[in-house]
């Protein structure tokens, strides 16, 4: 491993690619830790302790939210603007005949997303703004509405400036930078939790703290296991003579992964998990009984674990498929599979080839699905035995710093491979 590294770092360009990753990384840890000025953070910190789910949104900004920072909302803004534009493609022509033309078309349909970011962070943060203000002890002193204003062009700022960032390590550096934007806030909170979670613990609690421990282990081993497995579908080229040359006459295969979409999935379900408590949280106090009623209720609901446990696997196994529908399409697969002169033994070129794909993708998903989806509620189920309150080191926490690791390292071998290195 040591060789390995060392190869790394000979080469010119990819030691570039990852000190200008790190630097990135360091620029965002340092503005997520500058606050916004007139806030209380001791009962800001409370808040966030005594609530499940902004305690889940301040993991994905870093510890950002806690402390009020001007990076506050993360790329929550920018991830959920995404989802709406994958929508979106799929029921307005204009959009899905964009997506279709190539690099050119990718291209608008991110610019018309980062359009679609500013005013969802602005919504976002001016929510956000509204909830802590009426928490039960005050956390925003003197919000007048210029000040309200400030806050939130402040905060809207600091999303499109991750949103910058993510970007460029997506194109300078190695890996996905959203991904990994997301990845250094998780483990930027893992070293304050570990302490946390020894400080409460009793020496009774050794045993559940060794069991947590094994079960992290194995579910680490799990999540390598799903996101490398993969079926290769067996393909085979006709032989063809072109002047006095004979092509073809080869095979080769087409691999279908288990989990197509990698961490997309989670992300996409705890941005939609979070918006209904928001909302709900917006409206506890409003002047109408029925309408803080009705609020009121969904907070509750979302607060009982056995609800948060199933709609949270639901979600990531509905994304999960939605997802792999996004990216993996069996008609323009079954399309170019012809166009080049190959086939699936024993299946006719055309639909009946789109057909076995998509038969095949849709089982394979399914397994991989289940276990995204059993792996992320695992957690829950075992705070409720070990009682050991563990939220950044729970499942969601560990599929995605797992996932993103994975991407990060193939994308690292391959540029090795490239350079005649031997991967690791």
């Amino acid at each position: 491993m040591i060789e390995k590294i060392t190869q790394i770092f000979k080469v010119p360009d990819l030691r570039k690619k990852i000190i200008f990753t790190l630097v990135i990384l360091v620029i965002f840890r340092f503005a997520a830790h500058i606050p916004v000025p007139g806030v209380d953070l001791e009962n800001l910190k409370e808040f966030f302790k005594g609530n499940q789910f902004f305690g889940l949104l301040d993991i994905f900004s870093g510890g950002g939210m806690s402390s009020f920072s001007i990076v506050m909302m993360g790329i929550a803004p920018y991830i959920n603007a995404s989802i709406i534009m994958q929508l979106l493609t799929m029921v307005v022509p204009k959009l899905e005949a964009l997506q279709k033309e190539g690099e050119e078309g990718q291209r608008k349909i991110s610019r018309y997303t980062r359009y679609l970011t500013v005013p969802l962070a602005a919504m976002q943060s001016y929510g956000m703004i509204t909830v802590l203000s009426r928490a039960s002890q005050p956390i925003i002193e003197d919000l007048n509405p210029f000040r309200l204003v400030t806050i939130i062009l402040t905060i809207t700022a600091g999303t499109v400036f991750l949103m910058w960032l993510g970007e460029l390590v997506t194109e300078k550096g190695i890996g996905n930078g959203i991904s990994l934007l997301i990845f250094a806030g998780i483990i930027a909170r893992v070293p304050s939790a570990i302490r946390e979670t020894f400080a409460v613990a009793d020496p009774g609690q050794i045993l559940n703290l060794v069991l947590f421990g094994a079960i992290a282990l194995v579910v680490i081993f799990g999540v390598v296991i799903i996101t490398e497995g993969q079926r290769n579908i067996p393909i085979s080229y006709a032989r063809r003579v072109q002047g006095n040359r004979l092509f073809g006459g080869v095979s080769t295969h087409l691999p279908l992964r288990v989990n197509q979409a990698g961490v997309i999935p989670i992300i996409f379900a705890i941005s939609v998990m979070l918006f209904p408590g928001m909302i709900a949280n917006f409206f506890v106090n409003a002047q109408t009984s029925w309408l803080a009623s009705a609020a009121q209720s969904v907070t509750n609901i979302f607060q009982n674990q056995l609800f948060y446990g199933v709609f949270y696997f639901s979600m990531v196994v509905l994304f999960t498929y939605f997802y792999t529908a996004v990216v993996f399409n069996p008609d323009n697969i079954s399309e170019n599979i012809q166009k080049q002169g190959g086939f699936i033994p024993g299946i006719r070129p055309g639909k009946n080839t789109a057909g076995y794909l998509r038969k095949v993708l849709s089982r394979i998903t399914l397994a991989g699905a289940l276990f995204l989806g059993a792996i992320a509620v695992l957690p829950l189920m075992i705070q409720g035995v070990t009682n050991i309150q563990t939220l950044t080191l729970g499942g969601t926490g560990l599929l995605i710093v797992v996932s993103v690791v994975i991407e990060t390292m193939k994308q690292i071998e391959s540029q090795l491979v490239m350079r005649d290195y031997e991967g690791f």
